[in-house]
């Protein structure tokens, strides 16, 4: 299996021996959980690593206050 090194804050850090679930699990191992809570298909087929990718950031801009309620686009284009 080939390696690589990345750059991680210490919170972060933190944060995924959090989410160990016992101590030899790896970060790569924990990293792959994560990222499999990615929905992979619907009724409709497959979804690309890309449309996984914009889930993924959505569900974070809603987290985060990054959205706007149906009245507040309505009312910023003047449909309302």
């Amino acid at each position: 299996m080939d390696y690589t090194t990345i750059q991680i804050d210490k919170l972060t850090r933190e944060k995924l021996n959090k989410l160990k679930i016992n101590s030899r699990q790896t970060y790569s191992e924990i990293l792959n959980a994560l990222m499999d809570l990615i929905p992979i298909e619907d009724d409709e087929g497959k979804y690309t690593e890309e449309f996984r990718s914009s889930l993924l950031r959505g569900i974070l801009d809603i987290k985060h206050g990054r959205t706007h309620t149906l009245d507040q686009v309505k009312e910023r284009l003047g449909i309302k």
